[in-house]
Parts: C-alpha cells; structure tokens; sequence
C-alpha cells in the first residue's frame, strides 16, 4: 500500500499542524508503510530553506518540497500541482492536512476524478470559533467550495470527541476518531531546565507558568493577561512565559493585553521554542496554561501533560478526557475561571503535582503516535476494500 500525505505547509511558523503531520509520518513508516509526504517551502513571512523537486529520505517516509507563493496560510504552488496531475495515479490512499487550502482542494478534486480515495483531517478548522474567525470569507469559502469536497471524502479524520459531534452537526456523518499523540521516546525522561534558565535568566527561582502555542486571537491570550494580573498580585513569585510564534503580527496587541492589565513586567515572550530548548523550558515550568477559545487537539497540551505539569485548560481545547481521568482543569474560556484555577493550584502544590504525575502517566498510556498510526492503518485498508467493492452501504463512522 503506497500512502501520499500532503500539506500546503511543514514550517514551524504555522505550528502544530505541521509537527503533527511528520510525526504521523514517522510513525506509519514506521509500521512498515510506503510513506510520501509533498508539501511546500512556505513558513509564513519566510520561507524554507529546502530542495525542490527531489525525493529526500526522512529515514521512515519520503518528502518532496515545491515552491511556493504564500500570503500567511494562503499558499499556492503550480509546481506541486503538475506534479500531482503526473503522479497521484502511483498511490492507494490520498490523505489531505487541513481545509480551507486551494492546494487541498485541488487534491481532492483530483482524487475524485481517478477514484482514488482520499482522507480529510481538518485540524480543528470546523469547531464553530474558527468557522465564525473571518466568518464572512470561510462561509463563502466552505458554501461554494468546501463543504462539496468534504462530503466526497472517503471518510473525514476528527482528533477529538467534541469536534465528532461538530462535524455530525455540520451534516457529516462518514467520519473516524483517531487522536493526536506524542513520540513515547521523546518524554521517556525529563530534560534539565538549566539551559531556558541562561538563556532567558529573568525566569531563574520564579515559579513559571508555561503558554505553548502561537501568538494568535483564538489562543485566549485576551484572557490570560487578566488572569494572570490576578494571579501575580497573589503570588508575586509568578512568572508568565509565552512561547510561541507571531504568525500574523498580534504581539503587539498581545503585549498590550499585558501592559493594561499591568502585569507586563512579568512576562517573558520568547518566540518560538523546539527541540532540547522547547523540552527546557517544559521542564522548568510548574504550571501549563492553554487559554484557548478553540483548538483540535492540541499539541501543546499533550506536551504539557506528557511533561508532568500541573495542566489547566479551556473547554474550548476539546479535551474533556483529561477532567474524566482527573489529570487536567478544565475550565470555561472565561478570565475568573482561569485565575482561579491558576490559584487553585498554586495553593495546593502537593495535589497540583499529583495531578501532573497522573497526567504524565495518563498521556503515555493513551496518546502515542504508535496507536493512532495503528489506527489510521486500519482505515486504510478499510478504505482500500471499500473501494475496490464499490460498497456505498459500507459505514466506518465510529469512536477509535
């Protein structure tokens, strides 16, 4: 069986998203799958520095870049469409990263021409906050475009249970729950905080509250700086990090979130965080924080708990699971809930640390790459008869 993933992007600019999808390439080759991934060289205002039009051996998978043309997460790339017209016959299963993207719907209206089944994972891109962000360009979008392409798909990829239940109210009813998940060996051991702490010395012997995740409106930053104002006038040893990306110029904005909340003196922006220095600053943290209006289901989250922190989330990241298991907060996307949640766990440290180890321990029991790979196989050979018996009447709508 011969899998093309493809994605407009893999820059770390454009943030979970494109993790995700390495890491899910790793782990089907890693299952012994013929894996190709083509994407582009687009990385928001920059670009990648990367070879075009040449297979490049990942180790588990194959990648091809194309040159791109790219405005933010508007990205176009003729290169990469010839190359599908000439190619897409060579591969079994088709599966598309995200929506509301000319390159993937491109892709699937050639998938439906030669009859190749194809795989949809929207990353969130249907929960009804980012359906109502830039409402009056993605209903056009979606109405015209979008939704035609969907309801062809083979079967839609939803990462969490909540966003099943928007993609049923949407109409859809031929989707799969297969979740995000982290590489195992990644969070095996700890790493040591030292080097966070000398790179950014302002956070040595406070008491850090770690945000992971881009600079954008949908993350909470709005409600975080007034919750933390109250936080740290409580706790004056506290101190914000916010790690993440500028993708569309909203710092400044954020930054004055702070600054009118009069709490900007303790906050530390660091711009985007990988590899040993992402896991440092995982590692010095006692507290992780996702303030979210809407997510998938975050990365960043599963990181936090993979790490062993004390995790306090919004409604919004659907993960209802993690308050089941007792291993998160979870909260409404609302500033007093929030504060109070951060001052729940800094005055109970002993059960805020017991709630982090079962998060740990919950995370790397459930959420793996190794089982959702082992999943998305399962669909794929599903796919493959399904296709071959022309069986409409055939249903794989399920909870994996």
């Amino acid at each position: 069986m011969k899998i093309l993933i493809i994605t407009p992007y893999v820059g770390a600019n454009y943030g979970g998203i494109a993790k995700v999808v390495q890491d899910i390439a790793i782990a089907l080759g890693s299952q012994g799958f013929n894996i190709d991934l083509i994407t582009t060289n687009a990385n928001d205002a920059q670009k990648l520095d990367v070879v075009f039009n040449h297979w490049l051996d990942q180790g588990k998978y194959r990648i091809r870049y194309f040159d791109s043309w790219n405005k933010h997460d508007f990205i176009l790339s003729l290169s990469l469409i010839t190359w599908l017209f000439k190619n897409i016959n060579n591969y079994d299963i088709i599966h598309t990263h995200t929506i509301f993207s000319p390159l993937i719907l491109i892709t699937q209206w050639l998938c439906q021409r030669k009859k190749i089944p194809y795989l949809v994972t929207p990353h969130g891109m249907l929960e009804p906050w980012a359906l109502s962000y830039k409402s009056w360009k993605k209903n056009f979008y979606y109405n015209i475009f979008e939704k035609k392409a969907l309801q062809k798909a083979s079967l839609i990829q939803v990462i969490a249970n909540l966003e099943a239940d928007h993609v049923q109210s949407l109409g859809f009813k031929h989707y799969v729950i297969i979740p995000n998940g982290i590489d195992h060996n990644e969070f095996a051991f700890l790493s040591d905080p030292e080097s966070f702490y000398q790179q950014f010395p302002q956070t040595r012997h406070k008491t850090l509250i770690l945000f992971l995740g881009r600079i954008d409106p949908k993350k909470g930053l709005d409600l975080l700086a007034p919750a933390f104002a109250r936080v740290h006038s409580q706790f004056p040893e506290t101190h914000l990090v916010v790690a993440g990306p500028d993708n569309i110029g909203f710092l400044s904005t954020v930054e004055r979130f702070f600054a009118e909340a009069k709490c900007l003196n303790a906050v530390t922006f660091t711009g985007m965080l990988t590899g040993k220095l992402k896991y440092a600053a995982l590692a010095a943290a006692s507290l992780y924080i996702a303030p979210s209006y809407s997510e998938g289901f975050s990365m960043s989250v599963l990181e936090g708990m993979a790490s062993g922190l004390s995790c306090i989330i919004t409604t919004g990241c659907n993960f209802p699971e993690a308050a089941t298991a007792k291993a998160a907060l979870i909260v409404e996307p609302m500033a007093d809930a929030i504060a109070d949640a951060l001052n729940y766990c800094l005055s109970h440290p002993q059960e805020a640390k017991a709630m982090g180890n079962r998060a740990r321990e919950f995370i790397l029991n459930n959420y793996t790459w190794e089982k959702s790979a082992k999943k998305l196989i399962d669909v794929y050979k599903f796919l493959l008869i399904k296709n071959s018996c022309q069986n409409p009447s055939v249903n794989f709508s399920e909870k994996a």
